[in-house]
């Protein structure tokens, strides 16, 4: 049995219009979203890229464990809400050494020997499948150490205020990492007094400035002479010290924290952390950031005066910057304030070109940078 619908003219007028205007709508999508993949779509490029050559569970890493592999690409987008980008710079951070092991008993995941290595970088985006990016925004976000890549968790960037590297250290995972460690997990008080350890590094050199700004007396450690100096004429550390030059570090923290420490930003580890335990104040806070004496040891260092934590009733926490990214717009909003009011410092070791790339990032796990450690792989 068939059904009989009978439609009047406005009713089918109005079906045709509807139809038209999907049609239209389908083909203004359409135009667009070529538009938007940009003029290098299918674009075969020469790419150079630093891969891990195998994993290094035990010891030092060493510059002969990375390599640089050149090869022939086409540009092209995996689909919807793909990015690609022109990579402009490269973070070399701690985490990284532990992405070269197979251990993937971690917060990220290993590198696989064979392909690109990656991490925290800034781009131009060249081709875009995404809304949310056009050919041309610079960006920071996760991407290939490589001259191109796919990039992923992107962030527009405005290098007006501060260069655009700055997204790689104090607007960035470093600053980002110092803004989270400071001032929720210290959670500080005027007037007390803050221990900041590898203190003029790309996350110490923040921290340092932060507590000095929230009214904190700011005292850090450091490598080298060059680095201490730094510390106090640029960062405003009220006292800094060469590790180095100390035998001992318990003394030493008496020497420099005569009153006690009330907070300390542990980015060392090993020995430094057990000379800080019997400095520690009641109540003190510890915000375990990192422990990067002790990345490249088979055995890591033991503590020995852990049980000052409960005589001294103390909080130690571990923490992960990305646990926290509902501070970000509060990060942003005030970290970039600070710099337009001209209240916070900032120094970068930039290593130019990516074939530099292995060499600085075993330089900065070795303490030779001074301030934040980055590749610059091509021009802005």
């Amino acid at each position: 049995m068939v059904t009989l619908v009978q439609k009047s003219v406005s009713t089918l007028v109005l079906e045709r219009a509807t139809k038209d205007a999907i049609v239209e709508t389908q083909v203004y999508f359409c135009a667009n979203y070529s538009r938007s993949l940009g003029k290098m779509a299918g674009t075969e490029v020469t790419n150079r890229a630093i891969t891990l050559k195998h994993h290094v569970d035990d010891g030092k890493a060493q510059e002969s464990d990375m390599e640089l592999v050149t090869t022939k690409e086409k540009l092209e987008l995996r689909g919807e809400n793909d990015v690609i980008v022109r990579v402009l710079y490269l973070s070399c951070d701690p985490y990284l050494r532990g992405r070269m092991r197979s251990n993937r008993d971690s917060y990220v995941p290993p590198f696989t020997p064979g392909k690109p290595m990656g991490g925290y970088g800034i781009g131009k985006v060249v081709l875009s499948s995404d809304p949310n990016f056009k050919e041309g925004d610079t960006v920071s976000g996760l991407m290939d150490w490589a001259d191109y890549s796919h990039a992923f968790r992107l962030t527009k960037v405005d290098g007006e205020t501060v260069p655009v590297s700055y997204y790689l250290g104090a607007l960035g995972m470093a600053g980002f990492t110092a803004y989270v460690g400071f001032f929720k997990i210290c959670e500080p008080k005027k007037g007390e007094t803050i221990y900041v350890s590898a203190a003029s590094g790309a996350v110490g050199q923040m921290v340092g400035q932060f507590a000095k700004l929230f009214g904190c007396r700011v005292v850090g450690s450091a490598g080298s002479q060059q680095k201490v100096d730094l510390l106090k004429s640029k960062f405003g550390y009220d006292e800094a010290f060469n590790y180095k030059e100390e035998s001992d570090l318990d003394g030493a923290l008496k020497k420099y924290c005569p009153g006690g420490i009330d907070m300390y930003f542990e980015n060392v580890g090993g020995q430094m952390l057990d000379a800080v335990l019997l400095n520690m104040k009641d109540f003190g806070r510890i915000a375990a950031c990192g422990m990067v004496s002790q990345y490249n040891k088979e055995v890591q260092d033991p503590i020995h005066n852990l049980g000052y934590t409960i005589k001294r009733r103390l909080k130690l926490q571990g923490f992960i910057q990305s646990d926290h990214l509902d501070l970000q717009p509060e990060f942003y909003k005030n970290v970039t304030g600070w710099f337009k009011e001209g209240k916070l410092q900032y120094v970068e070791d930039v290593a130019d070109g990516i074939e530099k790339a292995p060499a600085a990032l075993i330089g900065m796990l070795e303490g030779k940078n001074i301030g934040k450690q980055s590749v610059k792989v091509s021009d802005p």
